[in-house]
């Protein structure tokens, strides 16, 4: 079946798909134009409005999660204080000096001295025999390193692309524990619900556990179901005026009975007022009103969790640019995958390896003994909004078009072989729809050879 399959896709490798009506080319084979709006997919769908989970089941299977994997953390349950040893474990394991060569944009090798010299940024000699966690609150969108430094570099490919040192994002509202501080304290050492990193000091708001941790039960409250929403304007207050707030982003809300009939000099008449968290110039955590246009893609409650809700959010992702670690202002194939369920209120691990092989959802699994028939009857009983997974990847499915399964994924890379067994090699980077049969994961693999698990959260 293997060999049949690889037959199908070399039949369909053309160099070009084109259609010549609306100008419309593109390297990626089968693709076509509508098969690049939501609507075309939902209208495939004969129960997409059909509740999947209740919020309150949701709920439910956020607290499995938690049970069954082991890099998910609540923050609740950390101890008060993290022994010297446990302190130094926690920084070796988030930044270690890597085995391979790294090497920065301009070509050079990092040298043993540059791994001293961010080795010396960990302030490994400030670390105290217990050591007291603070409880802290994400004030603006900020990147989670490896190393506490802004200094990219990169591996031996040399894709300028993949930051090596970046992590992930955090996003405003996002609740930390700060563990530790780099030597100029400019970088704090946070552990979210589920990853640990190296965060800009200012960008991170200091207060009680009560006043961290309760943010997220405060009721009612607003989630960002656009991309991305902005705050309105205000021009006193620089710190929350046109703020982004990232998908499935969780606020706070208010009411004119709280604030007045003005909000930093506007009527909030056509505005959802929301608690947004701030810094205090001592870096202490406060709360001041913002205000949200209600013409925003923001929703009052977590979106309902059906298949056309799935749709709809994956798809105003459409074309942003790929951001590894979150890098570039944008997101990687786990961070859009993750954020399109947080707008329903999950929540689940950061990594795709962690995602994939997680034991929350429902998950159909394959080994090296699975041939390409056991993997195409599982897609083929795929529903809607389930996840694929590879090696480093995930996809969202889209249905079946022509017997070909389809998929929406945020991607760096583009290779497919071609009629003459050559590689063709080309660049996504971004949110795209694609088929998944003709395409390979890697230079070695195809999708479907590389495909381990289908996850569902239904």
């Amino acid at each position: 079946m293997k060999n049949m399959v690889r037959l199908l896709c070399g039949f369909y490798l053309l160099a070009l798909t084109t259609a010549s009506a609306n100008q419309f080319s593109s390297d990626v084979p089968l693709i076509q134009p509508e098969q690049m709006s939501r609507q075309f997919w939902q209208t495939k769908l004969t129960d997409g409005d059909k509740l999947l989970l209740t919020p309150e089941q949701i709920a439910s299977r956020n607290k499995q999660t938690f049970t069954l994997q082991s890099e998910m953390q609540s923050l609740d349950s950390l101890p008060q204080t993290l022994s010297k040893a446990e302190l130094l474990s926690v920084i070796a394991n988030v930044s270690p000096v890597p085995s391979s060569a790294r090497f920065y944009a301009d070509g050079r090798e990092v040298s043993q001295q540059q791994w001293q010299q961010y080795r010396a940024l960990l302030a490994i000699d400030k670390v105290q025999l217990q050591n007291t966690l603070q409880f802290a609150l994400v004030v603006k969108r900020t990147a989670l390193r490896a190393f506490p430094t802004e200094d990219r570099v990169f591996n031996s490919e040399a894709n300028l692309d993949l930051d090596r040192f970046a992590e992930t994002a955090l996003f405003p509202t996002d609740a930390v524990v700060i563990l530790h501080y780099s030597a100029d304290s400019s970088w704090a050492l946070v552990q979210s619900f589920n990853y640990t990193g190296w965060v800009k000091t200012k960008d991170i708001a200091t207060g009680s556990k009560e006043q961290v941790l309760g943010y997220a039960r405060r009721q009612p409250f607003l989630v960002v179901t656009g991309a991305t929403v902005r705050t309105a304007y205000t021009p006193n207050r620089p710190d929350i005026s046109e703020l982004q707030l990232e998908m499935g982003v969780r606020l706070a809300l208010m009411d004119a009975a709280d604030t007045g009939f003005s909000v930093h000099g506007q009527n909030p008449l056509a505005s959802y007022i929301v608690s947004l968290p701030v810094r205090n110039a001592d870096g202490s955590l406060a709360f001041v009103p913002a205000l949200i246009p209600r013409s925003a893609d923001v929703s009052q409650g977590y979106l309902p969790f059906t298949a056309n809700n799935i749709l709809q959010q994956a798809f105003k992702f459409l074309g942003e640019r790929y951001g590894w670690g979150h890098d570039y202002n944008g997101r990687d194939c786990t961070g859009f995958i993750s954020e399109i369920f947080r707008s329903f209120g999950f929540v689940m691990p950061r990594n795709s390896g962690q995602q994939g092989k997680g034991a929350y959802g429902d998950n159909i699994r394959f080994d090296q003994s699975s041939n390409a028939q056991e993997k195409l009857s599982a897609i083929q009983k795929a529903r809607v909004g389930d996840l694929f997974y590879f090696p480093g990847h995930v996809s969202l499915y889209l249905g079946m078009q022509d017997n070909q399964p389809f998929m929406i994924h945020d991607v760096n890379t583009l290779i497919y072989p071609l009629e003459n067994g050559q590689l063709y090699r080309g660049t996504l980077n971004g949110v795209v729809v694609t088929p998944m049969l003709p395409l390979n994961a890697n230079t070695e693999q195809s999708y479907l050879d590389a495909l381990y698990a289908i996850k569902s959260l239904r």
